[in-house]
């Protein structure tokens, strides 16, 4: 019971009242600093009333996740790998949020940059679990129990195709009130138990970034009065391809991530038809969500679909551990 305690229900209610009381220091803070969200013009026209609501406001929950982690690491050492992706993913959000908001360059870091920076992170987590740690780059298959499927050098490639595609999953789900933080919430759960199942160190963390998005949501939730930004949307990603990674499990990000699979498949699959017929859409807008909001939907429902389809998903990857 007292490790129950002490790896799970401290950690989770420590970040919630952390970032609950954060909240009513950094909101204000935020807009003092005039970090407000710069709507598209291109958006829907519901959103052009957001405009001016504070971002960057994933430091809400990552300074709560940070000191949780930092504590909890010499007797966890293995959450470190997590904490630095999450951290480390954040921080490139944090430079592109600041860019956009504060230096007025509407579109942040340029794709080259942030792409850059990805790769430097991703790599320096790559090289931690190969040197410092004894987890593989094996990957358990679902539905199939003691079988792993092993591609030797190319474990190293699909690496970085795993973690930058759901990083960017993380940010393109990033659009709606309560949407990133509410599915994730989720994830989160799903891998605190398959933590617990396969018994390692990472409940602390993945307690720690629930409980951070549970005290997150009491602001974020519809009308929203502070976004997380990329701050917060690439850390998420971060953290959860670092999870995945840490317990053998990438390939259950494909269920448990579905809605971030989904966005970012919306996009390419937009994108591409847009420019293959001069002009097309196969949405009315890209990312999904805001195909399902033209199409008549709420916000709220949008949210709560969502949120309900990632928990039966992650429900069909525990069956299948």
């Amino acid at each position: 019971m007292k490790v129950f305690v002490m790896n799970y229900v401290i950690p989770l209610i420590g970040a919630f009242v952390m970032t609950a009381l954060l909240g009513p220091v950094i909101i204000p803070f935020l807009h003092k600093l005039k970090f407000g969200q710069t709507v598209r013009d291109e958006g829907p026209e519901s959103h052009k009333k957001k405009s001016g609501t504070p971002t960057m406001g994933g430091v809400m929950f990552l300074v709560p996740l940070l000191i949780v982690g930092l504590i909890a690491a010499p007797k966890h050492p293995t959450i470190l790998p997590v904490l630095f992706l999450t951290i480390g993913f954040g921080v490139i959000g944090f430079l592109d949020d600041y860019i956009k908001v504060v230096l007025k360059r509407n579109l942040g870091l340029t794709a080259i940059q942030k792409l850059a920076l990805q790769f430097v992170v991703t790599g320096i987590f790559a090289y931690w679990l190969q040197v410092h740690t004894n987890v593989g780059l094996e990957m358990k298959v679902p539905f199939m129990p003691e079988t792993y499927l092993d591609f030797g050098w190319f474990n190293i490639p699909i690496m970085f195709f795993v973690i930058l595609g759901t990083v960017n999953g993380t940010n393109f789900t990033d659009g709606l009130d309560g949407l990133a933080s509410s599915v994730t919430s989720i994830v989160a759960g799903f891998f605190t138990v398959a933590a617990l199942v396969t018994d390692t160190d990472l409940p602390v963390i993945t307690c720690a970034l629930l409980g951070g998005l549970l005290g997150f949501l009491l602001y974020n939730v519809h009308p929203a009065r502070v976004f997380m930004g990329d701050t917060g949307s690439l850390a998420l990603g971060g953290f959860v391809s670092g999870c995945a990674y840490m317990m053998g499990m990438p390939l259950f990000i494909i269920p448990v991530g579905i809605i971030y699979l989904v966005e970012v498949i919306s996009v390419i699959m937009q994108v591409g038809y847009f420019k293959a017929t001069h002009g097309k859409r196969i949405f009315k807008m890209a990312p999904i969500h805001h195909h399902f909001e033209l199409c008549g939907w709420s916000e709220t429902r949008v949210v709560a679909v969502f949120t309900i389809v990632t928990f039966l998903f992650c429900l069909i990857a525990f069956v299948g551990m």
